[in-house]
């Protein structure tokens, strides 16, 4: 199997065992809406869920067309993903970051098949800022776009350097 198969897919595997694992514990261990403060006044774990996407974009009870919007855009992404993993030239950095956000895509995939929702789970504030509660598999695509960012840089940079003149003539 090609190593690019290998990366992508072992990353996007690890990420979609500890999300479901790590969701599975939160779902038995914490009352449904409740707070369990870690270190108090900057996180606590809980246990809610989100009907939408990043930052509770259209989590809305009242509305049902956003389950749809959201299968079809983890589709697009998966294709996308699996397109560019095809595609690319050997890069352990590009295959990584894909792995790490197809994991995460489909980590929330599954509640959004299982509950109609994305648990949420780590909560982080600091007095009245509050960031919105996350999970294993937004982290996965957090850090995975970032990598693939980073690798996209790269390319760039190795591309550029290789293509401008040096500025000296050699002289024999």
């Amino acid at each position: 199997m090609k190593r690019r198969y290998v990366i992508t897919g072992g990353l996007a595997l690890l990420v979609i065992v500890l999300d479901q694992l790590s969701k599975a514990w939160v779902m038995t261990a914490i009352p449904e809406y409740r707070a369990v403060p870690i270190i108090p006044g900057f996180f606590d774990l809980v246990n809610i869920r989100n009907r939408g996407a990043a930052f509770g974009f259209l989590n809305r009870s009242d509305i049902e067309w956003q389950f749809w919007l959201f299968l079809v855009a983890t589709a697009a992404a998966v294709w996308a993903i699996c397109t560019l993993v095809r595609n690319s030239r050997h890069d352990s950095w590009l295959f990584s970051g894909l792995g790490l956000v197809l994991g995460g895509a489909l980590g929330n995939l599954i509640d959004r098949l299982r509950f109609r929702a994305v648990v949420d789970f780590l909560d982080f504030y600091w007095g009245s800022w509050h960031w919105p509660a996350f999970n294993v598999a937004d982290m996965g695509i957090c850090a995975g776009a970032l990598l693939t960012c980073l690798a996209f840089w790269r390319q760039e940079s190795k591309t550029s350097a290789d293509t401008q003149p040096s500025g000296e003539e050699k002289t024999s």
